[in-house]
């Protein structure tokens, strides 16, 4: 085996796009991979000091897509541009945008399944960003990316992982095992 210096190499991560709502309420995206299931009903994410940091200082709300192969070039794209520097970087994207049901954030139609999302606290606040801490408020997946149980189909969103090693996207396959069930052949 080769050793490596501590690096953030925790995959897979989701490449996920962060919606808030400017102060002017101009839609706002960005890319995002740090982030984490925190509980049964709750994410946390680790946030730097981006625009979209200042929108959720102002409105707690805000929304995750998962990102797609076909979403791929723009979820990249607001990741690369900061919203501080380009005014509504989101109508380059060329996404739809609806306004959240239970929150108040966009929601990008263009994505199979996002979640809406209130903070609930921040951890290790400063200048420089924190962590926050969110509750799911609603689930909403297109109709087309649901299995025949009524629940959203994973390998139907061609969902991305991002490669922290090689800095890119990879598309997550298909089912390969059962969980909470293959592992009892072994008992």
């Amino acid at each position: 085996m080769k050793n490596f210096d501590p690096k953030a190499w925790f995959m897979p991560q989701a490449v996920i796009i962060i919606g808030t709502y400017d102060a002017d309420g101009t839609p706002n995206a960005m890319n995002a991979a740090w982030a984490g299931q925190w509980d049964g009903d709750k994410i946390m994410i680790s946030m730097g000091n981006h625009q979209t940091t200042v929108n959720l200082n102002a409105n707690p709300d805000f929304t995750i897509a998962f990102a797609t192969t076909e979403t791929m070039v723009a979820a990249d794209f607001v990741g690369v541009v900061s919203g501080k520097k380009v005014k509504d970087k989101v109508a380059k994207t060329g996404w739809k945008v609806e306004k959240g049901e239970h929150v108040n954030a966009p929601v990008f139609t263009d994505f199979p399944m996002t979640m809406e999302c209130r903070i609930e606290r921040k951890i290790d606040e400063s200048a420089t960003g924190y962590y926050i801490v969110a509750k799911i408020v609603n689930i909403r997946v297109k109709e087309e990316y649901l299995a025949e149980d009524g629940k959203p189909d994973l390998e139907k969103m061609h969902l991305l992982t991002f490669d922290p090693v090689h800095l890119g996207y990879l598309e997550i396959g298909k089912r390969v095992g059962n969980a909470f069930k293959d592992g009892t052949q072994l008992k």
